[in-house]
C-alpha cells in the first residue's frame, strides 16, 4: 500500500488561486504572448490565435474564429476556441472553458482595442472557479494585430469557496493576435 502525504489547506489555497489567474488569462489569451502575423496577413482569415504563460502553466489555442476581420468590431467565437470545436489546451493539470462570445471593438488611431466581457471557468481536480471580467483595455503591439492587455480585475462569478473572491492580471500577462 502506498502512503501519501496530504495536502494542506495553504497549498490548496495556493493551487485554486494559480487556477483562477490562470483561467482568467487562459480566456483572455489570456492569460502571455500570442504569435501573430502583421498588419499585411490577409483580412478574409477572420481568426485568432493566442499563447499564455501563467504561473510556470500555459494556455494555447489556434484559429479561434471571428465575425470580421481586426480592425472591425467583432466577436470571438467561443465554439472554435474551447474543445471539442476548438483546441484550447492548458499545461498543469488545468481545464479552461470560455463561457461567452467576446467582442472587440478597436481605435486604429490610438492603437487600442477593448473588450467588453470575459466569462472564464477554470478546473483543476476537483476545484471549479468562474470568473468575470469586464471593459479591458488592449494596447497593439506595433502595426501587428497583435494586442497585449493592461492591468485587469476578474471578479469570482461562482466556484469553490477555495477561489479567491478576485484575481488581478498585471499588464503584459495577456495578448491577442487577430489575422
Amino acid at each position: 500500500m502506498r502512503h501519501t502525504t496530504p495536502i494542506s489547506r495553504t497549498t490548496r489555497l495556493a493551487r485554486a488561486a494559480g487556477i483562477a489567474t490562470l483561467v482568467v488569462a487562459a480566456g483572455l489569451a489570456g492569460t502571455g504572448t500570442a504569435l501573430a502575423h502583421g498588419s499585411a496577413a490577409p483580412a478574409a482569415d477572420q481568426k485568432v490565435d493566442g499563447v499564455m504563460v501563467v504561473a510556470g502553466n500555459s494556455c494555447s489555442w489556434t484559429n479561434g474564429s471571428t465575425s470580421a476581420a481586426a480592425p472591425n468590431a467583432l466577436t470571438v467565437d467561443r465554439t472554435t476556441i474551447n474543445t471539442p470545436g476548438g483546441n484550447l489546451a492548458c499545461g498543469g493539470g488545468i481545464a479552461a472553458t470560455l463561457n461567452n462570445n467576446p467582442a472587440f471593438t478597436f481605435d486604429d488611431a490610438a492603437g487600442t482595442a477593448r473588450t467588453d466581457l470575459i466569462d472564464i471557468t477554470g478546473r483543476q481536480s476537483f476545484i471549479s472557479c468562474r470568473y468575470k471580467a469586464t471593459n479591458i483595455v488592449w494596447d497593439r503591439d506595433g502595426t501587428s494585430r497583435k494586442y497585449i492587455n493592461r492591468a485587469f480585475t476578474a471578479t469570482k462569478a461562482s466556484g469553490s469557496f477555495l477561489c479567491p473572491g478576485s484575481v488581478t492580471t498585471p499588464a503584459g500577462d495577456a495578448s491577442m493576435l487577430f489575422r
